[in-house]
């Protein structure tokens, strides 16, 4: 259901989702692409949503606001030698080689992420080093999964994932208990793919955001809001092509 309100002389759009119980309370998300998105259980008033809505309208600018000021200071890429690429959270320098004899691919060498290619295309250059980041990302997200889980006591049983290319979120549960994560988050630091890892695992138990979801989120990660907000605030050079 998509709804405006207007917060001084600006329009604000966003999309309510209702969900069965237990969606206990009205959430809101700001998604890094701008996209708002509000949750509330099925049986709640569009009225009531929309007053919930009001009541965090300041809140909803700021973080829009932030994102239109991130965005300001990132370029388009264009996949050249001296650009500048992000792995597990640390900035490697884009080194492109052309050649016609050897095999194209992506190597991670003296912290330079080295491309070749067949040509000096920058699409064919994209593909390559986001089938590398692919690869990676199967990598580091099944040791970190692994990792997370012995320190969370009550899930006896390691979940399955998957990867997909998301334009809004990082990562999901599915109904099934298949964890499906973003290949992009392995731009990330360590710390914030745990954070997202978790927040999904927590929804192996509390399928909502519930009070009691962000008991069990806050046992397993304490700090886990300077987390989110270390990620928010890379969105937009992590997802950046």
């Amino acid at each position: 259901m998509k709804r405006l309100i207007h917060y001084g002389e600006e329009k604000i759009a966003f999309t309510i989702n209702f969900l069965p119980r237990p969606q206990r309370r009205v959430t809101i998300n700001v998604m890094p692409d701008g996209d708002i998105r509000v949750d509330a259980p099925e049986d709640t008033e569009p009225l009531k949503v929309v007053s919930a809505v009001h009541k965090r309208v300041r809140w909803i600018w700021q973080q829009l606001h932030g994102q239109s000021e991130r965005k300001r200071h990132v370029l388009p890429r264009e996949y050249v030698s001296g650009e500048c690429h992000y792995y597990l959270g640390r900035r490697h320098v884009l080194k492109v080689t052309i050649s016609s004899t050897a095999e194209p691919g992506v190597k991670l060498l003296r912290g330079k992420l080295v491309v070749t290619a067949r040509k000096r295309d920058a699409s064919q250059i994209r593909d390559l080093l986001e089938a590398w980041y692919r690869e990676r990302a199967s990598e580091v997200f099944a040791r970190r999964i692994a990792d997370c889980i012995s320190r969370i006591h009550w899930i006896k049983t390691e979940p399955s994932f998957r990867l997909l290319r998301m334009r809004t979120q990082w990562g999901s549960c599915s109904p099934q208990g298949e964890l499906v994560l973003n290949p992009l988050l392995v731009k990330a630091p360590r710390t914030c793919i745990d954070y997202v890892i978790v927040h999904e695992l927590c929804h192996l138990r509390e399928h909502n955001h519930s009070v009691e979801y962000y008991r069990l989120l806050s046992a397993a990660i304490p700090d886990w809001q300077a987390r989110k907000q270390e990620l928010d605030d890379m969105a937009e050079r992590m997802l950046n092509r």
